[in-house]
């Protein structure tokens, strides 16, 4: 199956990210993509750099974005994954990545479940944590299991998917450097990420794709000076073998083509799965053991 994963920057406004979102969808599906994932918010610049209530406006078009998205997925015949900023109610919102099939009807929702709060992504002041747990969605290409950029630091989150049945494990992200940290620190940061996301590829036995913006965003508090996010999409297999990559400061389109039924071939030679002491891992259930 081939996967597409579209890297971009911000362009401005909606308007912008919206057209040159569905003209890069219309160029993977005639290079015959058959699922297509966008990075995480790819609707709006990443706004949770600061606190400031006017971005809540952001929410109040979450249906007509959802009807606008089943369309570009119906008229392309793509599994198309999104990620939109949700109103559920007033003053009540969701980090929502949300999955058409290629028919364009809805296939489920995902609701971030995991929420940072740190310099730069102050999420929590906009997003209230998911409630609709780890729950893969199903497809006309198969099951997946769609978490949301601070979620792909959790090898919980990744488990729970798999052993509920997904076969694909998609993450839309939003994750960058300070210009200020050294390039030591840079590369530490971008390494760690890669391979945490990897790694549950590994432990899961589960191809794996992660889509994430390019490009300098300043921080419009004036508090940080912004973000540069690093890109560096990629997608791997089910033994954490890099099938492609994007680089850390160009917008483009990554081809991978995944074969959902390695995934039994791998588990059957590492069968971490049969090995588990689910016995012994009530422990996991606290905050931390003394």
């Amino acid at each position: 199956m081939k996967v597409a994963l579209i890297q971009q920057s911000f362009k401005g406004s909606k308007e912008a990210m919206i057209s040159d979102s569905v003209t890069k969808i219309k160029e993977a599906k005639r290079e015959g993509a058959r699922l297509v994932l966008l990075q995480e918010l790819h609707q709006s610049e990443y706004f949770c750099q600061s606190e400031d209530t006017k971005y809540f406006e952001y929410a109040k078009d979450f249906d007509k974005d959802i009807e606008f998205w089943s369309e570009v997925a119906k008229d392309n015949s793509i599994v198309l994954v999104t990620s939109l900023f949700e109103q559920r109610a007033m003053g009540l919102y969701h980090n929502s990545a949300v999955v058409f099939d290629s028919d364009g009807k809805l296939a489920g929702k995902y609701r971030k479940m995991h929420i940072p709060d740190d310099p730069g992504f102050y999420e929590k002041f906009y997003f209230t944590p998911g409630d609709l747990g780890f729950e893969p969605i199903d497809t006309s290409i198969g099951r997946l299991g769609v978490l949301v950029c601070w979620d792909q630091w959790y090898p919980e989150a990744a488990r729970i998917m798999a052993l509920k049945g997904a076969e694909v494990l998609l993450y839309p992200t939003a994750i960058g450097w300070f210009d200020e940290d050294t390039q030591d620190e840079k590369s530490r940061q971008l390494e760690s990420w890669i391979t945490i996301q990897r790694s549950h590829a590994i432990a899961n036995g589960l191809p794996l794709l992660s889509c994430n913006r390019v490009g300098f965003e300043e921080d419009k508090s004036k508090v940080l000076n912004g973000i540069r996010f690093w890109g560096s999409s990629f997608v791997c297999g089910p033994q954490g073998e890099i099938l492609a990559q994007a680089p850390t400061d160009k917008e483009v389109i990554i081809y991978a083509n995944i074969d959902i039924n390695r995934t039994k071939e791998v588990r059957d030679i590492w069968p971490f799965l049969r090995d588990r002491r689910i016995d012994a891992y009530e422990d996991i259930l606290k905050r931390y053991c003394n």
